[in-house]
């Protein structure tokens, strides 16, 4: 009886006080599907390859310090509210370029969407390729551009080439120590495997052209006080469109020089004079 008077008591006030009784309706329906979708409903995870900087693709931004790069934890986790998984670091490459670094990041990240359509949201931002995207996590907290997304996780095929790098004019006789700094051996570990490493190196003689002041008779003689020097090494790329791609986005091609270093070389300076 007392449960049938509280009923009818409710109800009266209900009609009684109508835009009350909406508003508090619509309240518990947002709260009823923002349940349902927290707690019953599936979550949709995609994977994507970001770029670390400041989250639009064109724009010219500051690379992070290794100070920043080496808190990036691979495994490390964002959660939500309800600890269910919002991100998760794949894993991380970087590569140095000067005093800082391009980093390039695999994540694994909660959306929401339609897959019929490809349409995601990531913490209610429509994302793509391109799109600027933003993560909070326990070591770190950065912006970055996706530069690739997928419904699955990514199988990263990469393949070994033989490359020669070659610095004109690297070598001096009483300047030795580029040459003599570079060690067989040297190698680059990216954060998730070893890319590059020096295979060999040897010294090019150059040949300059000296010129008879008497006569005007051109002749050529080797000069062995400033030489060229020449590197063998190993790099590991991806093949892209039919292109050579090192560190994600440096095309690897004859003539070019690319930003390629270990901890005690820097090549960037070298121009590629041969693939294998």
């Amino acid at each position: 009886m007392k449960l049938l008077k509280f009923i009818r008591k409710l109800w009266r006030f209900a009609v009684d006080n109508y835009f009350i009784s909406i508003f508090l309706a619509c309240i518990a329906f947002v709260v009823f599907v923002s349940a349902y979708k927290l707690f019953f409903t599936k979550p949709t995870y995609v994977y994507a390859r970001v770029k670390m900087g400041q989250g639009l693709w064109w724009a010219t931004t500051q690379k992070p310090p290794i100070w920043f790069v080496k808190n990036i934890k691979k495994g490390d986790v964002q959660k939500g509210l309800t600890s269910q998984l919002i991100a998760q670091i794949l894993s991380v490459r970087y590569y140095p370029w000067g005093s800082q670094y391009d980093v390039y990041l695999t994540l694994k990240i909660r959306v929401t969407g339609n897959k019929k359509t490809g349409e995601y949201s990531f913490n209610r931002s429509t994302i793509g390729v391109g799109a600027p995207v933003d993560f909070e996590f326990p070591s770190s907290q950065f912006s970055g551009t996706i530069i690739d997304l997928s419904e699955k996780p990514f199988k990263e095929k990469y393949i070994e080439k033989t490359i020669y790098l070659a610095k004109g004019q690297g070598y001096w006789k009483d300047y030795t120590f580029p040459y003599d700094n570079i060690v067989v051996g040297d190698k680059y570990f990216d954060g998730e495997d070893y890319v590059f490493e020096v295979l060999d190196k040897k010294l090019q003689k150059q040949i300059w052209s000296v010129t008879n002041n008497l006569t005007g008779e051109l002749f050529e003689r080797e000069a062995e006080t400033n030489q060229t020097i020449i590197v063998k090494a190993k790099i590991k790329v991806k093949e892209i469109n039919k292109q050579l791609v090192y560190g994600e986005d440096q095309v690897v091609t004859l003539n070019r020089a690319i930003n390629i270093s270990t901890s005690r070389v820097s090549f960037s300076e070298y121009m590629i004079t041969g693939i294998e």
